[in-house]
Parts: C-alpha cells; sequence; structure tokens
C-alpha cells in the first residue's frame, strides 16, 4: 500500500506562488545532491532507466528542490528522504523508494513488489536508520554532483 505524502491533492504544487513551474508529465526524484547514497541512486535508476527516459531529477538543494520540501512541509536543511513526485503526487521514504524500483522492470519491479510486504512503519524506521548514517557510511560532496554526460535534459531546477 503506496501513502501519499500529507495527503495533498494532486499538483498541490503549482498553486504554491513559492514553488518554480516545472515540467512534471514524468516521475521526479528530488535527491540529497551531495549525498554519496543518493547520487548512486540516481545513476542505477538512469542506468536501469536505460533510453527510456522516464524519470527527471532533480537535487534538494537547488531553488526547486527547496521549494518542493518546503510545499511539503519538510526541513529544507536536511535533506534524509527522498521524494517521488508522480502524478502530482509526492511519495517519501521507503514509499519512494519502493515506487522507484517499481517502474524499472524486473527484477527490480519484483523487488518492490516483496518490499511492500514488510509493514511500513518497519520499512521507515529502516530507511531513517541508513538515511541517519548515509553520509558517514556512502560519503558527502561539498557540491552537488554534475549529472553524467547525456542525462543532463534530465535534471530539473
Amino acid at each position: 500500500m503506496v501513502i501519499w505524502l500529507m495527503q495533498r491533492p494532486p499538483h498541490s504544487y503549482r498553486d504554491d506562488p513559492s514553488v518554480p513551474v516545472f515540467p512534471d508529465e514524468l516521475p521526479i526524484v528530488v535527491f540529497d545532491g551531495v549525498c554519496g547514497l543518493c547520487s548512486r541512486l540516481v545513476r542505477f535508476t538512469l542506468w536501469f532507466d536505460g533510453p527510456r527516459e522516464r524519470h527527471r531529477f532533480i537535487a534538494a538543494q537547488s531553488p526547486l528542490g527547496e521549494a518542493l520540501f518546503r510545499h511539503y512541509g519538510l526541513r529544507y536543511d536536511v535533506y534524509e528522504t527522498v521524494l517521488l513526485i508522480t502524478g502530482g503526487r509526492c511519495l517519501m521514504k521507503s514509499e519512494a523508494v519502493l515506487a522507484l524500483l517499481g517502474t524499472l522492470g524486473p527484477p527490480w519491479s519484483w523487488l518492490a513488489q516483496i518490499g511492500t510486504l514488510v509493514p511500513s512503519p518497519l520499512r521507515n524506521a529502516t530507511y531513517d536508520v541508513v538515511a541517519t548514517n548515509r553520509y558517514r557510511i556512502w560519503g558527502r560532496t561539498d557540491v552537488c554532483r554534475r549529472p553524467p554526460p547525456g542525462a543532463e535534459a534530465r535534471f530539473l531546477g
């Protein structure tokens, strides 16, 4: 079962003057641009999404990423969750990761289906432990990493 962030109506960010207009016809991953784990998630998604180009990406540290975090009532100085905006709705934490994996086809979509069998509170508690320790384990950079060559157009903000 997918839980939508804050149960806001779809595309609520379009009515928020603090959120810049952006193309939202494809799912968008909002990620911590200085986090080694988050950057690996983006590269992983780019690799398995391949030429289909079904996702766009926004660094949370960009003006658009920060505006989206604010819109959804999240801290915009500590980015301890990845967001997945799809169909105008926003998913976070384990729900976002599982939904993202579900779009990548087998075997990742199978893994996502198995992951949904784990109760959401347990998945999110595990997510929080990983998020709290991600810089120590996977590293941190001082600035957002540049998009891989050929993928620049898929990054917004």
